[in-house]
C-alpha cells in the first residue's frame, strides 16, 4: 500500500470544518439522560478461566434502551481502589474469550471490554450481544443500519451502550471512579473518542487508529470497507446523500474530538486504506478545540509510517501502559523485590 493521503505537514496542520448538527449537545443529551433513566439489571458473575492472578468476571448490563450487553471484568485478584480502562473492540468483533484480555489487569487495572451489539462474527472468537433494534434498507454490514435517521441510527445504540458501560466500571466497588480510561483500536477507538466527547472527568482516552472520523473524507478517499459500505448504500440511493451525511455528522468523531478534554494518546498509520490518515489528524488536531476557555489535557499522537491499518498494535500497548499508570498514579509494588535471573541445571552433561 503507498502513501496516498496528505504528506506529514499538511497533516500535522489539518484542521478541516466539519459537518455539525445545531442540535448535536440536545441529541446526545437527551440519549443519555433517556438511556440512564433504565434499571441497571447489572450481573457480575464470577467465571473460572483456569487464571490465578487475575478474578474474571461475566458481565451484563443496560445499555441503549435497556438493552442487555455483554462484557468481561478482568482484575488484579484481590485488588480495590483500582483505576480501571473500558476497552471497546474493533469492527465485527466481539468480546472474544476472556483470557484474551490479560494485559490491563496484569498492569494493576481493572479491565471492562465490552462485547458490540449485533457484530461478533467476522474475526476473533465471537460475540454474545444482540441488537434486538430493526431497521429498514442497508448495505451488508454496520454502517447504514438506520442511517436515514439520527434516532434509529445504529450507532447511535453503540455509543450509548459504550457510555454505559464507563458507567458500569465507575460503579463497581472495587474500582475509584475518579480514575477510569477509555481505550480501543479501529472500531474501538472511534469509540473511545466518542465517550471522551460525552463523559467529563476521564481519566484518559487511548484511541488507536480510530474509525467513525470524517466521514465525508473517509467516504471519498477510503479504498475499502467498512467506508465503501457508505459509498455503495449512496450508489443506489441517489437522492438520500445529504441525509445520510447529515444522520453520520451526530456520530462524526471530530465533533466528539472537539468536546473531548481528557488527555489522550492517539496512534495513526499513513498506509492504513480503511482509517484513512488525515481523517485520525482531524480529530487529533481539533481535539479540546470546542470551548476555548476548557483545560484540556496533554494530546499526542504516534505515527507509525510503514503500516496499514494494523497500526503499531502490540508496539503501541508498551507506550500506552507507562503512560496510563503515571497519569493513575500507580507505582511498581515495594514487595515484588528485585528481578533475578533464573539458575539453570545442565541436564545430562559429562562432567
Amino acid at each position: 500500500m503507498p502513501f496516498y493521503d496528505l504528506d506529514d505537514e499538511a497533516l500535522r496542520s489539518y484542521r478541516p470544518t466539519v459537518q455539525e448538527p445545531d442540535d448535536f449537545d440536545d441529541f446526545w443529551g437527551r440519549t443519555l439522560a433517556e438511556a440512564r433513566t433504565v434499571a441497571p439489571e447489572i450481573s457480575v458473575k464470577p467465571v473460572d478461566a483456569g487464571l490465578d492472578l487475575v478474578e474474571t468476571f461475566d458481565v451484563t448490563f443496560a445499555g441503549f434502551g435497556g438493552h442487555p450487553i455483554k462484557a468481561w471484568l478482568v482484575l488484579p485478584r484481590g485488588g480495590h481502589d483500582l483505576p480501571g480502562v473500558v476497552t471497546y473492540v474493533g469492527y465485527g468483533g466481539g468480546r472474544g474469550l476472556v483470557h484474551e484480555h490479560l494485559g490491563w489487569a496484569a498492569a494493576g487495572f481493572a479491565n471492562l471490554v465490552m462485547d458490540t451489539r449485533g457484530q461478533g462474527s467476522t474475526w476473533g472468537n465471537g460475540g454474545d450481544t444482540p441488537d434486538p433494534v430493526g431497521n429498514g434498507p442497508a448495505s451488508p454490514g454496520y454502517m447504514t443500519r438506520g442511517v436515514l435517521d439520527p434516532e434509529g441510527y445504529y450507532y447511535r445504540r453503540v455509543i450509548t451502550d459504550a457510555v454505559r458501560a464507563v458507567d458500569l466500571l465507575r460503579a463497581l466497588p472495587q474500582v475509584d471512579p475518579t480514575r477510569v480510561a477509555v481505550s480501543g483500536i479501529s472500531q474501538g477507538g472511534g469509540l473511545a473518542l466518542a465517550v471522551a466527547g460525552l463523559v467529563p472527568g476521564l481519566l484518559a482516552a487511548a484511541i488507536d487508529v480510530p474509525f467513525l472520523c470524517h466521514f465525508r473524507r473517509a467516504v471519498a478517499i477510503a479504498g475499502t470497507d467498512p467506508y465503501g459500505e457508505i459509498t455503495r448504500y449512496l450508489s443506489v440511493h441517489r437522492g438520500d446523500v445529504e441525509q445520510v451525511f447529515t444522520t453520520l455528522s451526530y456520530i462524526d468523531g471530530v465533533n466528539f474530538a472537539r468536546r473531548a478534554t481528557a488527555p489522550a494518546m492517539f496512534s495513526v498509520a499513513l498506509m492504513d486504506p480503511v482509517c484513512p490518515p488525515s481523517t485520525v489528524f482531524a480529530a487529533h488536531n481539533l481535539y479540546g478545540s470546542h470551548d476555548a476557555a476548557a483545560a484540556v489535557g496533554p494530546v499526542t499522537i504516534d505515527v507509525y509510517p510503514f503500516n496499514q491499518h494494523e497500526g503499531g498494535q502490540g508496539h503501541q500497548l508498551t507506550k500506552q501502559l507507562p503512560w496510563l499508570r503515571a497519569i493513575a498514579g500507580l507505582t511498581r509494588p515495594t514487595t515484588a523485590g528485585p528481578a533475578t535471573t533464573p539458575t539453570l541445571t545442565t541436564v545430562g552433561a559429562s562432567s
